[in-house]
């Protein structure tokens, strides 16, 4: 067996602290939202996802769960699965299991163990699959590893992950994605949907107070790796819905004036001034698709639960050109196979 820990670099500590540094410094104070998954913030989010206030996950699951047969057959025989934030690797499973005999699995992720773990389960599951973990923030520019067997490589990005980035970045992403599997390969993307904001801040404040939790954890890990000092009862987690970018907003809030030092470094806080930890934006379909054109794709089928909640997107390179759009204007819309899952009667 493979050493999957020897391909697998430790996280970057001087850029955790640029980022805190710069990000406390700026007048809207924000954090990128990757440093919330340390090991005790990625158990924290897997508790998140077992929550009945927090929809994605399981909708999501229930559509890969339901779509196997689709699943496989736009993939097609002997693929390799590039997963963009493995995680705990559950809904790896089921694409793996409907894939035609894949050949090989390249999971990216920050969270060392949960990558070493995910890559250890899915080697197990079959001695013939070639399991390469790569340790890095799948943001920024890296390469495949090599060796990678021959066969189409699909992408697979779940979790409405997407939803966390800028337009800048998203489209900077997909780009990446495109050219990591080339003019041939394929992708799965999960996204969430627009839907009553209600619904929307349920999801992200639970009643059970597991998120708060998770968004409070970051300032627990920079009083660990960063020498701060972070008093973590004079903060409350607080989720906004911003209109304007159609995205819930998660936010620290300071309960009274303080000022915290990490390591060196001191910053104030007014009461009632926040940090931005997270943005999970929400797309339509159109408005995905639109996306996902600018970056060198086009869509080729959208599959969504009964309740319209979330969707799961298989995308295809655009083989014209990965970097720009030659698609004519209008026709974004009608790229979308209108497919939804049955609940009770599976795939249609």
């Amino acid at each position: 067996m493979h050493d999957l820990s020897a391909s697998l670099s430790h996280s970057d500590h001087d850029l955790f602290r640029a980022d805190v540094v710069e990000g406390l410094s700026h007048i809207q104070k924000a954090i990128p939202c990757r440093w919330l998954y340390d090991e005790r913030g990625s158990d924290l989010f897997e508790e998140i996802t077992r929550l009945d206030d927090y929809y994605p996950t399981r909708t999501e699951t229930e559509i890969l769960r339901t779509r196997q047969r689709a699943l496989r057959e736009y993939a097609g025989p002997g693929p390799i699965l590039i997963e963009y934030g493995a995680g705990a690797g559950v809904k790896t499973e089921l694409v793996l299991e409907a894939l035609e005999s894949p050949r090989g699995y390249v999971p990216i992720d920050v969270a060392r163990e949960y990558l070493l773990q995910t890559a250890r389960r899915m080697e197990s599951r079959a001695i013939s699959l070639w399991v390469r973990p790569v340790e890095r923030d799948f943001l920024s520019a890296f390469e495949m590893p090599a060796g990678m067997p021959a066969g189409r490589r699909v992408g697979f990005f779940p979790g409405s992950t997407i939803g966390n980035l800028d337009a800048d970045d998203a489209e900077a992403f997909l780009s990446q994605m495109a050219r990591h599997v080339g003019p041939d390969g394929a992708a799965f993307v999960g996204v969430d949907l627009v839907k009553p904001v209600e619904r929307l801040l349920r999801a992200y404040d639970d009643s059970e107070g597991v998120t708060a939790l998770f968004n409070l954890n970051l300032l627990a890990r920079i009083n660990k790796e960063l020498a701060g000092d972070f008093h973590l009862d004079r903060f409350r987690h607080v989720a906004r819905w911003n209109d304007a970018e159609k995205a819930v907003e998660m936010h620290l809030l300071s309960l009274a004036e303080q000022w915290v030092s990490i390591g060196q470094r001191r910053f104030h806080f007014r009461s009632g001034e926040t940090i931005h930890t997270e943005s999970s934006r929400k797309y339509d379909r159109e408005g995905f698709a639109a996306l996902a054109m600018r970056a060198g794709w086009r869509v080729s089928q959208a599959w969504e639960d009964d309740e319209r909640l979330f969707c799961v997107f298989a995308l295809s390179p655009r083989v014209t050109n990965l970097h720009a759009d030659m698609t004519p204007r209008g026709v974004v819309a009608n790229t979308i196979s209108r497919e939804r899952v049955d609940a009770a009667h599976g795939p249609r």
